[in-house]
């Protein structure tokens, strides 16, 4: 089949090499000039199964309405008169009841090992670089309460067979030395040896070229302006004003793949969660991370990438909109500087800011639409770096009439 795919970020990438692979003739469009520069250019860097829990669960509300008048919160709802918005909120609160909550882990973690799988396949079949680094990530602590929690998700982890551990704070401080200024303000931390970092827009540009390279053609710089659907069937796609004719499409926009797919009567559960990053050059190796910390209770990674120090997270719900929050650039700035001073230059950062595809329960949308020929790879939240490999191999699988070895409850007519 010819198969369009919309989307040049980390999904479509990877969509496009396994849909390749599979046999299949593939072409990549994407609005920008080369692929990887929206929503994967500067991500928290983080292959990360280990971290499965879902936004929604039990005492998310109560947080959130305390994050509220918080203009650094780690999660912030900017209320709209958007209807998307308000109905991505209510199903988001239907999903943090524990029956839901378990269940998403339980299939977020699922797919995050499935993907890490595939990752480990990929990198063998084709030696593909991009300052990865095999170091585990520290999950930090600094509230009793939050680290009590933190070790009953531990159980509920390696409860599924994922290798995940509650250590104490020695134990952190000797993974992670940069850390031992904070001896005192530390309760302990979670350690999960199989995860991993590395850059996804370096891994999205030598991914391409080795698809090119397998015959994937690559449409950059053009815009999808519309699937083609005929009698129920897609039929093409529309970009710069010229109608590919296809046999089959596959949407891996983003958070942009909601408002096309509304054209053509399809409405999906994915609201932008904005986020941020500061990337700068490390001028001090032994007060840096070794490999990547997480900060739970600011909701921010701290992550070695070469000689560069990526700082991310956060979580803005505020429709579409790109602007740079001041306060919350601070906000990455100031942690990072609290965690581990004078490791790099926090004085010349470069900031970034992305929409993540936030579906309710953090499970994304994999598999085939009511319209036949078209599929979607989308939704994926802050996971679509650790997910994306284990996400593009089984949906390539599903095209072919094929189930993946994998407990996910994927899409279906």
């Amino acid at each position: 089949m010819h198969i369009a795919v919309l989307g040049g970020g980390v999904i479509g990438v990877t969509t496009a090499w396994y849909l390749r692979a599979a046999g299949h003739r593939v072409t990549l469009i994407d609005r920008q000039s080369e692929v990887g520069c929206e929503t994967s250019f500067a991500n928290g860097a983080q292959l990360s199964a280990g971290h499965a829990e879902p936004w929604a669960q039990p005492g998310a509300i109560q947080k959130l309405l305390k994050w509220l008048p918080r203009e650094d919160a780690p999660l912030l709802f900017r209320l709209r008169l958007d209807p998307n918005q308000w109905r991505w909120g209510l199903s988001f609160l239907n999903e943090c009841r524990p029956s839901r909550f378990e269940y998403n882990l339980r299939q977020i973690l699922a797919l995050g090992v499935y993907s890490r799988q595939q990752m480990i396949a990929l990198r063998g079949n084709t030696g593909i670089r991009f300052d990865s680094l095999s170091l585990g990530i520290l999950n930090i602590y600094e509230d009793r309460a939050d680290f009590a929690r933190a070790k009953e998700m531990t159980s509920l982890i390696r409860s599924q067979g994922y290798q995940r551990v509650p250590i104490a704070v020695d134990e952190a401080l000797l993974k992670e030395p940069g850390l031992s200024h904070r001896r005192s303000a530390l309760v302990g931390a979670t350690w999960t040896p199989p995860d991993e970092t590395g850059d996804a827009y370096l891994f999205c540009k030598e991914l391409a070229q080795i698809s090119a390279q397998a015959g994937v053609a690559f449409k950059l710089g053009c815009s999808v302006e519309k699937i083609v659907v005929r009698n129920g069937q897609v039929r093409g796609v529309v970009f710069q004003s010229q109608e590919l004719a296809v046999d089959a499409c596959v949407v891996a926009m983003g958070s942009y793949s909601a408002r096309l797919l509304n054209s053509v009567g399809l409405r999906i559960p994915v609201y932008p969660a904005k986020g941020y990053s500061a990337t700068m050059r490390i001028v001090n190796a032994a007060a840096a991370p070794r490999a990547s910390v997480t900060d739970e209770a600011h909701k921010m990674v701290f992550t070695r990438l070469g000689n560069r120090l990526r700082i991310a997270g956060t979580a803005e719900f505020n429709g579409y909109e790109m602007n740079l929050n001041p306060v919350r650039c601070k906000a990455l700035i100031e942690r990072a500087r609290t965690l581990f001073p004078g490791a790099a230059e926090y004085d010349v950062p470069s900031f970034w800011t992305g929409l993540r595809p936030a579906t309710p329960s953090n499970r994304p949308l994999i598999g085939p639409t009511q319209i036949e020929g078209l599929f979607l790879n989308t939704g994926h939240g802050t996971l679509g770096w650790t997910e994306a490999c284990g996400s593009s191999h089984a949906l390539s699988m599903l095209i072919d009439g094929k189930q993946p070895n994998v407990e996910f409850d994927f899409l279906h007519v």
